[in-house]
């Protein structure tokens, strides 16, 4: 088997699972009781707030808030936010290549008489500064925008758009780092990152498990209700095993950074490399190799459907997606190719290639040939039809 859908879920590494069950066996009191076992349960929330706020250069642990996910933390950070601030301006902005955890979220403010201002992309997909400085306002709350694109790879200049939000306006900055998180260095500070959304089986961590990094002094409103848990801002039972889980592989992720970057960098590399020699018609989507996340690929094959291309790879044990996890089974167009300008034709082409610091370049070359026998039957095939 071969496995490039690292975007959509990661595979946890042994010893994170391991640990996990461990803590789960042992901390098994709940951590807002009193006794002395709850009391070390807490302790070991403590222990992961402190590696998770260390990794992205947090003034505090307690500005750490464990979730279940991106999904939550985003759309945590995006209600909250609106809620908290909504009596000093209604003026939202994101962009049209987020994630639905995002655009979701956003389309619901709208609902609520937000007025929600979608800024344009280039063709790469990258917000344009001026484009954010022109579309501030005294009113404007808040500003998402995704770190690195889970479809593309494109990686958005955060520290520029972080710098102008924080000049030219009192707007709160969320970032969506949840395939960015793990994989490159992240400085909240260096930044001016006011909430950051991070998910665990992105970065080989079981399911389930996320955080929301707050800056200090920010408000946000809760979404949930329920006990006073986490300063009374996230309700629920907390889940010492699962940070104690989410904070060791935050911190094998960061271990040697450099050198698995590269890593991957290569099999990404190989496999466009190995693609693009054996078979025509076969295009980049979004930026280059060099300026996208060496964790993403994405392709277009010319005359073909995606989905038919991705069961014939399957078919030979290889694993790639058609984009977003969160769209397939909704038949939904992504919207990320469409506002990259590509045609509804070249969207239903494209593949998404993901991967993890196990892919090998053996690997890539594997895939390669796969596709070099696949592609050329399909386009037959098609063209009869």
């Amino acid at each position: 088997m071969i496995y490039f859908d690292n975007a959509a879920s990661t595979r946890p590494l042994p010893e994170v699972v391991s640990l996990f069950g461990e803590m789960a066996l042992t901390y098994y009191a709940n951590p807002a009781s009193q006794n002395p076992l709850a009391i070390e349960g807490e302790e070991v929330l403590k222990k992961a707030r402190t590696t998770l706020a260390s990794l992205i250069h947090a003034q505090s642990p307690e500005e750490i808030f464990f979730t279940s996910g991106g999904t939550e933390s985003n759309n945590w950070a995006i209600f909250g936010t609106a809620a908290a601030y909504a009596k000093r301006g209604r003026h939202v902005l994101t962009t049209p290549v987020e994630h639905p955890a995002v655009l979701m979220p956003y389309e619901q403010l709208r609902k609520q008489g937000f007025t929600v201002e979608i800024l344009p992309v280039d063709e790469a997909g990258r917000v344009r500064p001026e484009d954010l400085l022109a579309a501030l306002r005294p009113d404007t709350i808040l500003v998402s925008t995704i770190l690195v694109n889970n479809e593309t790879g494109a990686v958005q200049d955060v520290e520029t758009l972080g710098k102008i939000i924080r000049e030219h306006s009192d707007a709160v900055y969320h970032v969506d780092a949840v395939q960015a998180f793990g994989k490159m260095p992240i400085h909240v500070g260096h930044t001016h990152i006011d909430l950051l959304s991070a998910s665990g089986h992105k970065f080989h961590a079981p399911k389930g498990l996320g955080f929301l990094y707050r800056r200090k002094g920010l408000l946000t409103r809760p979404i949930l209700f329920g006990g006073g848990h986490q300063w009374g801002q996230r309700p629920g039972t907390e889940n010492p095993a699962g940070a104690a889980a989410l904070a060791l592989a935050a911190k094998r992720s960061y271990e040697d950074l450099e050198h698995h970057t590269s890593q991957v960098r290569r099999v990404k590399e190989r496999l466009w490399q190995e693609v693009s020699s054996r078979l025509e018609d076969v295009f980049l989507n979004g930026p280059s190799l060099e300026e996208s996340s060496p964790y993403v690929l994405n392709l277009r094959f010319s005359g073909l459907r995606g989905p038919v291309l991705l069961n014939a790879l399957e078919e030979k044990g290889i694993y790639a997606s058609a984009g977003s996890a969160c769209n397939t089974k909704k038949k939904v167009q992504s919207s990320v190719l469409s506002a990259l300008g590509l045609s509804e034709e070249e969207i239903t082409g494209s593949l998404r290639f993901s991967f993890c610091r196990e892919n090998t370049e053996q690997e890539a070359v594997q895939c390669a040939m796969a596709l070099a026998e696949i592609v050329p039957v399909l386009r037959h095939f098609h063209r009869k039809r």
